[in-house]
């Protein structure tokens, strides 16, 4: 049944027991869960049981009791029966009209279904990818985007001002080898040889960069662009313009991947614009520092850190979370009251310290600012193998590999379909294949197979929102319908947990109902009444497919496309 009707269920229960309480007494929230085993009816209620001791009932009378109030206050005719079971569980079955019901919802709200006010006009910012500009985006760089994108989708169908920023440092060790690697190939030399840099970067990419500086060309990254001098000599030029090449190159994937950010911010400009240092005076002012051994400390133990945390180092410079704090003060500051960072496991350490920073500053940052969703590695697969270099990096497989193996929808798809912090093993195989065991094709199949169907009925489809949806009364039918029923309150869940997986397990759960009601009825009958019904319910599965795989950023084609391994190139 349509989450709105659960809710009324609830009020109605609430309604019905409150006057048989005392004056004040504050009614627990009505839980209403499908049972287990569907002989025991639609849905279940405890509220008997959690109500018999505080008022000092029995709990099957008083639960004999609801079940008798609850058939009175009936008139829209939403019950069919309400049972008594045990010891006071509450069984109840609903009408079959109430579970056609979503099938006309769904027809009538269109893309507009499953849209709820859970984060109604927050602004809310969505931190993810922040890839340091050092080379092309690897397939954790991949998890992260199809997360990050996802939660976006999410927060928006809820209401949401979500805005999208990606963060990177454009200093630093790793920038300084990136460019000793882009001198070295100016210079002529190769990863091979024997003087090429320690700690350098050995992809093809480096060569391009190389080339491109030595012609002088110009990119375009962010907001600006930057032209090469083409002096091996110029280091700051050479720097500044690997920078933007990559930023560039990222950028390109991000395209090819369908995700778009609203913001970059610099790490740098933290410290340029004063931003760790005011940070850092914030938190001595407040007497959360301490000098020792000749290193600032913070005094993260005041806020549940197993130890006190370096701020400043002895030899000088600060320890890398300080301008994490800094970085997330001005997300407060730029009025973002949540905001989430969609981070890898190897951030896990950062989360108490910079959290102990923010509450440190004393500047009204809420505890547990920000909401972190962490992400564990992935392994690629090919040939019952493991796949772990790339040619264009060097030494691990990009995001853009996985696409040109596989296509943007089956890698966006299986990126979220497993809980964050969960390893994954990406099979490129699987990913290619056209079977069932392959979740992205079994969803678009279910998705254009309805389209097929309603194209060859070749009616108009904005007369089935008024169909009479009274046939629809099959086991299969009631299982499907139940399925579109739930997709309101999965995506609350899914929001509510940060757990975008959520989508993806319901999206093939639905495709799963579909295609064992596509073999089992027949739709273009002749009976009109019928088929008519058959097909509004068709027509409401293909809206909600087509929402739910919006949010996960992935197609929704009306025919399937043939695959074949040769789109597998080989390294």
């Amino acid at each position: 049944m349509l989450a709105s009707q659960k809710s009324a269920l609830a009020q109605r229960i609430a309604r019905a027991m409150q006057p048989h309480c005392p004056a004040g007494f504050v009614l627990p929230a009505v839980l209403l869960e499908r049972p287990k085993q569907p002989e025991h009816g639609d849905l279940a209620c405890n509220i008997a049981l959690q109500l018999a001791k505080p008022l000092q009932k029995n709990p099957r009378e008083l639960a004999t009791l609801l079940a008798n109030l609850l058939l009175t206050d009936n008139a829209d005719g939403l019950l069919t029966s309400v049972e008594v079971a045990g010891p006071g569980f509450i069984n109840l079955r609903i009408s079959s009209a109430a579970k056609q019901e979503v099938v006309r919802a769904v027809l009538q709200a269109g893309s507009g279904f499953g849209m709820g006010t859970l984060e109604a006009q927050k602004k809310v910012m969505v931190e993810f990818v922040s890839a340091n500009p050092t080379g092309p985006l690897h397939v954790g760089h991949g998890r992260q985007a199809a997360l990050g994108d996802a939660l976006c989708n999410l927060l928006a169908v809820q209401g949401a001002q979500v805005t999208r920023e990606f963060y990177y440092n454009d200093a630093g060790n790793q920038i300084e080898n990136l460019t000793l690697s882009v001198h070295a190939r100016a210079l002529g030399k190769t990863p091979a040889d024997a003087d090429w840099p320690a700690d350098g970067y050995r992809g093809d990419y480096i060569g391009d960069i190389a080339q491109d500086y030595l012609a002088q060309k110009t990119v375009q990254a962010d907001d600006r662009s930057t032209t090469a001098s083409g002096d091996v000599n110029h280091l700051d030029n050479m720097r500044d313009f690997a920078v933007a090449y990559l930023r560039h190159e990222q950028d390109l994937d991000l395209h090819a991947f369908g995700v778009k950010f609203d913001h970059y911010y610099l790490e740098s400009s933290l410290y340029t614009d004063g931003k760790v240092e005011a940070a850092v005076e914030a938190l001595k002012a407040q007497g959360k520092t301490y000098e020792q051994d000749g290193a600032l400390w913070l005094k993260t133990t005041d806020y549940g850190d197993d130890k006190d945390r370096v701020m400043r180092k002895s030899e000088g410079g600060y320890t890398y979370f300080v301008p994490d704090v800094a970085y997330h003060i001005t997300k407060w500051q730029r009025g973002y009251a949540k905001a989430i960072n969609v981070q890898g496991t190897d951030h896990h350490g950062t989360i108490a310290r910079v959290r102990a920073g923010l509450q440190a500053v004393a500047m009204g940052i809420p505890q547990g600012y920000p909401d972190y969703v962490l992400h564990s590695m992935v392994k690629v697969m090919r040939g019952g193998e493991e796949v772990k270099i790339s040619k264009r990096a060097g030494s691990y497989v990009t995001v853009r590999d996985l696409i040109d193996w596989v296509g943007r929808d089956a890698v966006r798809f299986f990126l979220v379909s497993r809980k964050a912090d969960t390893e994954f093993m990406f099979d490129i195989d699987l990913a290619l294949s056209q079977s069932e065991e392959n979740p992205v094709y079994y969803v678009q199949y279910a998705h254009a197979r309805i389209c097929s169907v309603l194209s060859q009925w070749g009616g108009d489809l904005a007369v089935l929102a008024q169909t009479d949806l009274a046939p629809l009364t099959s086991a299969r039918e009631t299982s499907l319908m139940q399925k579109l029923a739930e997709y309101t309150e999965m995506l609350q869940q899914a929001l509510t947990e940060l757990a975008p997986h959520h989508v993806a397990f319901y999206l093939k759960d639905l495709a799963s109902e579909f295609h064992s009601y596509y073999n089992a009825e027949r739709v273009l009958i002749e009976t009109e009444p019928v088929k008519q019904a058959r097909l509004a319910l068709y027509l409401a599965t293909r809206q909600v497919l087509q929402n739910g795989l919006a949010i996960l950023g992935v197609s929704a084609p009306e025919r399937m496309e043939r695959k074949t391994e040769s789109t597998v190139a080989e390294e």
